[in-house]
C-alpha cells in the first residue's frame, strides 16, 4: 500500500497496529466499530467462547450478509434488465407498427 501509515484501531477490547491509506482510515474505523459490535453481540449471547471463535462466528455471520445482500441485489438487477428489454420489444413493436402505416 502506497503511503499507507500505521493506525492503531480497537476491536473487541483489543488494540491493533494496522497500515492503512489516509483516505481510507475512517473506513477502517468504521469496519472496526461494526466488527466489534457484531463480536460483542455474540459474545454476551454466551453461547460461544474464547475471542477466536468470536471473530469467526462474526466473519461467518457478516460474510453471510453481504452474500445475502449480493443476492438480492444481483435479482434486482435481473428484474430491471427483463423490464428493459420488455419495453425494448414493446418499443420496436411500436415503431415497426408506425412504419408500416407509412408505406
Amino acid at each position: 500500500m502506497t503511503g499507507a501509515k500505521p493506525m492503531r484501531i480497537h476491536i473487541l477490547d483489543k488494540e491493533y497496529l494496522v497500515a492503512c491509506p489516509e483516505n481510507e482510515r475512517e473506513s477502517l474505523f468504521a469496519s472496526a466499530e461494526l466488527l466489534t459490535t457484531k463480536m460483542k453481540e455474540i459474545r454476551d449471547s454466551g453461547k460461544i467462547v474464547g475471542a477466536d471463535r468470536i471473530a469467526v462466528m462474526a466473519a461467518l455471520n457478516m460474510a453471510h450478509e453481504l452474500l445475502e445482500h449480493k443476492t438480492s441485489k444481483d435479482d434486482y438487477q435481473h428484474s430491471i434488465s427483463k423490464r428493459i428489454r420488455a419495453l425494448q420489444d414493446k418499443i420496436d413493436i411500436a415503431l415497426n407498427q408506425g412504419n408500416q402505416l407509412e408505406f
